[in-house]
């Protein structure tokens, strides 16, 4: 009987190892996917494999096997942080309450996203123009924000023109944009009470304008 019991220990070690490795694998990709992350958030929108596997700790080598370019690279980043991030993205209760506190939850829910998405979205925009798949992630996410705008201002909307209501939205959707974001905060300075109390002004006369 102890001979019997043998084959099936020795037959399970291969693939103890290959499970080892492949948990290796998985924690050293995270960890380059990591460093691209932090190099982004440092301003470095470019970062080269060489850079990159400094950073990480993992070697060059291990890095051009795990992907085959940069674009793959920065794909497979701008991926993993949108999996990260995701729930930053999500608002409560769409079009629900009066008109003051749903103003209030979405600049703030924006404000929020935006201080984490910055560093990952500038370095979105700068490739989006060459590379197809990123220009498709940036363009999805820039359609989910437009509806999930227009779901929390849907009382005002609903009762507008069409056309004055197609406006409205579009004009909603600027100042609730990244770009509205990065332009009070980064270009112009302000501190993220200054922007949130500029964003609440301007989007409430907004929305109140085409009811009048």
């Amino acid at each position: 009987m102890g001979s019997a019991a043998e084959p099936p220990l020795l037959a399970e070690k291969p693939t103890e190892s290959v499970d080892g490795r492949t948990a290796r694998r998985d924690r050293n990709r995270e960890a380059v996917l990591d460093a691209v992350l932090e190099l982004f958030a440092e301003g470095r929108l470019q970062p080269g494999a060489a850079e990159v596997a400094g950073r990480s700790g993992v070697s060059l080598r291990s890095v051009y096997r795990y992907f085959e370019d940069t674009d793959a690279l920065v794909r497979a980043a701008i991926a993993r942080n949108l999996e990260k991030i995701r729930p930053l993205f999500e608002v409560e209760r769409l079009g629900e309450g009066a008109l003051a506190g749903r103003v209030d939850r979405i600049v703030t829910a924006r404000l929020r996203l935006y201080e984490q998405i910055a560093p990952m979205t500038r370095a979105t925009l700068q490739r989006a123009g060459t590379n197809a798949i990123i220009r498709e992630q940036l363009e999805s996410t820039m359609r989910d924000a437009r509806r999930q705008v227009e779901e929390m201002f849907a009382p005002e909307l609903d009762a507008m023109a069409a056309a004055t209501a197609g406006e409205v939205a579009a004009g909603l959707d600027v100042l609730l944009g990244f770009h509205s974001m990065e332009h009070l905060r980064h270009t112009r300075g302000l501190s993220g009470p200054e922007a949130h109390r500029v964003l609440v002004r301007a989007t409430t006369a907004l929305a109140a304008a085409g009811r009048t």
